[in-house]
């Protein structure tokens, strides 16, 4: 494949408008045919997650109804690539590789020698990176002969991306929708529903409770472990989960270099639960000239502001305990528009990388979230969803602080979903609607 020059990227000035080398992208067959698995390059091996009722560690036929075998492997492996099998790949390539655009309209606007690159996961079908496990989940719940899933969905971007998944596997999907976010979000609801998902509002037995990502997976376990049809499936925080997204940062790392750049100097991504943030960063893990960075809402501060301790995924204590950074699983976060980022504990994978160290993690407030996406709309032109707003702030941030220093430094972040189906978080936003 030709590579498009390098030169202008390099010496970190700002291209022409006409300049057509700021998209960076891959065929299909270059793909990453293995997902980068991060356990065997941790400095600790993770702690073990714990039986709900007896505090012992967990064994493979305790997470049977509730996962399939396959998944259940990738749990806890410690290869350092997993083959993607086939039938997945042959699914993910209706959208994937994604691009890797550099945003030279916002580094202009914001006079910093900082060069800013994004992968563009709003491009697939569901419009975020939600699909990149989703598919996997789907396809290997069919190889085990379930016919149903159940899940929860904050926002609405992982019940949309199971949905699209569960049709082109044959599969039921039952999706849970956080409350506020199912008042706040109808067209999420429509699209599950076009994919043929059927949604209710969560939590089922307290209609007049804004709910919670913990509410919403006790629901979804409950009716999972019902019915001998059904598994449950997780859209973020598991090992699997973040592995499958690790195609994210192997196709940045590709890019990247055909952008002329060695590396990054910091990453950065959104987090609720984990799985966008550990789909770009993680392949970069080994490389300790890279900083990861975490940007959480200042309203439900995990990372920033939580214990790091064993808790519950769920807020009915059904599902194993983790290791993880945590507000208590009883905890309600505010009906902010971020529906994807209001969960109460974080992968543990994500907070074993910040407890050590090799990751920070900065929280913000919803104001400035989206003050921050707007301003990336009104110079890139595409409207981000309010939890990709998190990050953008984030860049910004680091840009402006790069500006300061006058440091070319190279930015890579995930822009994780478009906000098409949240304009009614904007339409508060810009009618001084938003709470801090």
């Amino acid at each position: 494949m030709a590579q498009p020059p390098r030169a202008r990227a390099r010496r970190g000035t700002h291209p022409t408008i006409e300049d057509d080398t700021m998209r960076w992208s891959l065929p299909p067959s270059e793909m990453p045919t293995t997902w980068f698995n991060v356990l065997p390059r941790l400095k600790e091996p993770l702690p073990p997650p714990l039986h709900p009722a007896t505090r012992e560690p967990i064994g493979p036929d305790d997470l049977a109804p509730l996962f399939p075998m396959g998944l259940i492997a990738q749990e806890v492996s410690t290869d350092p690539e997993i083959e993607i099998p086939g039938e997945v790949l042959d699914v993910l390539r209706l959208w994937r590789p994604t691009p890797l655009v550099r945003a030279t309209r916002l580094e202009r606007a914001l006079g910093t020698p900082a060069r800013i690159y994004f992968k563009d996961e709003s491009v697939s079908p569901a419009g975020s990176h939600k699909p990149n496990t989703a598919v996997p989940q789907a396809f290997y719940n069919k190889q085990e002969g379930v016919r149903r899933l159940t899940t929860e969905t904050g926002a609405g971007q992982w019940g949309s991306a199971l949905s699209f998944a569960s049709a082109f596997y044959g599969l039921e999907c039952k999706v849970y929708m956080v409350r506020a976010s199912y008042l706040q979000k109808p067209y999420r609801r429509v699209l599950m529903e076009t994919w043929g998902g059927s949604v209710v509002p969560s939590p089922v037995d307290q209609p007049d409770h804004p709910g919670s990502l913990g509410l919403a997976i006790s629901d979804a376990v409950k009716d999972a472990v019902t019915r001998s049809d059904t598994h449950y499936s997780l859209g973020s925080v598991l090992n699997h989960v973040l592995l499958h997204q690790t195609v994210i940062g192997q196709e940045a790392q590709a890019q990247l270099r055909l952008a002329g750049e060695d590396h990054p100097d910091v990453v950065i991504a959104c987090c609720g639960g984990g799985s966008n943030l550990g789909g770009i960063s993680l392949p970069f893990v080994p490389d300790e000239r890279v900083r990861l960075v975490a940007a959480e809402p200042s309203a439900c501060a995990t990372l920033t502001t939580g214990r790091y301790e064993y808790d519950f995924g769920d807020t009915a204590g059904m599902t194993p305990l983790l290791l993880m950074y945590t507000l208590g699983h009883d905890f309600i976060p505010p009906s902010i528009h971020a529906g994807g980022l209001r969960y109460h504990g974080d992968a543990p994978i994500i907070s074993a990388l910040v407890r050590s160290g090799r990751m920070e993690a900065v929280a913000h407030p919803q104001t400035a979230t989206f003050q921050a996406a707007v301003q990336w709309a009104r110079t890139q032109g595409t409207v981000p969803a309010p939890e990709t707003g998190h990050a953008i702030r984030a860049v910004i941030d680091e840009a402006l602080a790069a500006r300061e220093r006058n440091r070319e430094e190279v930015i890579l972040f995930n822009y994780s979903g478009h906000g098409l189906l949240d304009l009614s978080a904007y339409d508060d936003f810009l009618h001084d609607r938003l709470t801090s």
